[in-house]
């Protein structure tokens, strides 16, 4: 059982962007550019990362890039609890063959980090409109089809397929929920995890995906409750969040778990009574990201301690 100071909470690499300073993808980039953002991580005090293939994608890696991207991990001191997909949907349309094929790279390697468990989801490629949004999602992105019973079944399937791999290697799978996709409500979520069917996968209750949206939504305590039973790892962040009846209109912004509209000590310690022993990733948006996720680890070990653990 974990403690309070030895819980795996890692941050992620959002923050870096997928290229470096002069446009070379990362995947292409030098390891002496991983190990000085790696760096900077663990100069926060960080003893774990999330190696998102938003910033890095080991599912691309050759053996040896692979290889150096262990050592740089290393020689930073941080370990690997989790890893993340981002935007590489299983059923994409034009991509979602190569997404799978990552997809089961990343998980054989996996325990090659030490990571417990590889984070998958239905969001796909921001829009032109969302590119040129202050915040991507103020503008409409993909839906999935929920009419379309083929392309359930095969995400389904793939998932399937995934967590079988998974789970010969004894890895868990989380499913990261996200407006607009086949896990994009708590209802659709536990719906689709239950049509998936594998004891090695729980969800991503994400739910500042779904906070941060200028639309109504569901009451958040009710949100949590529905999935935190299912919960095996987690993308943790907060937003404001104001809605002016009169008028219609929304207003959100990132902000540090202590100051966003989800009471985070309560859901937390909910998580705990629930079982939850699951890997957290700070996550944030805006302003100097990487610092706010040193805040919020923070927070989480301090709301750890006050339950006891």
């Amino acid at each position: 059982m974990h403690t309070a100071d030895s819980w795996p909470i890692a941050a992620n690499m959002l923050s870096f962007g997928s290229t470096t300073a002069d446009g070379t993808p990362n995947v292409d980039a030098p390891a002496e550019s991983w190990r000085s953002q790696l760096q900077q991580v663990a100069d926060l005090g960080f003893t774990e990362v999330d190696p998102t293939d938003a910033w890095l994608s080991i599912g691309e890696l050759s053996d040896a890039r692979f290889a150096e991207l262990r050592t740089v991990l290393r020689e930073a001191g941080l370990s690997v609890p989790s890893v993340s997909t981002t935007r590489r949907s299983v059923i994409d349309a034009r991509h979602g063959d190569d997404y799978l094929r990552f997809g089961h790279t990343i998980i054989d390697r996996a325990p090659e980090l030490g990571a417990e468990v590889v984070n998958f989801g239905f969001m796909q490629a921001l829009t032109p409109a969302q590119e040129r949004a202050l915040w991507f999602w103020l503008a409409e992105g993909h839906h999935d089809d929920l009419s379309d019973a083929a392309m359930y079944d095969l995400a389904v399937r793939r998932i399937r397929e995934l967590a079988d791999h998974a789970g010969e290697l004894g890895v868990q799978v989380s499913l990261e929920m996200y407006e607009d996709t086949y896990i994009g409500t708590p209802d659709l979520a536990v719906r689709f995890l239950q049509d998936v069917d594998r004891e090695n996968v729980g969800l991503n209750p994400d739910l500042g995906n779904l906070v941060r949206l200028h639309r109504p939504i569901e009451d958040i305590p009710t949100m949590f409750e529905k999935v935190l039973p299912l919960t095996n790892f987690w993308h943790i962040k907060n937003y404001t969040r104001d809605e002016d009846p009169a008028t219609g209109s929304y207003a959100t912004h990132p902000t540090p778990l202590v100051q966003g509209v989800v009471n985070y000590r309560a859901v937390i310690r909910r998580a705990l009574d629930l079982g939850f022993e699951g890997v957290f990733v700070c996550e944030h948006y805006g302003s100097d990201s990487l610092g706010v996720a040193a805040i919020n680890r923070d927070y989480i070990r301090g709301v750890l301690r006050g339950a006891g653990r």
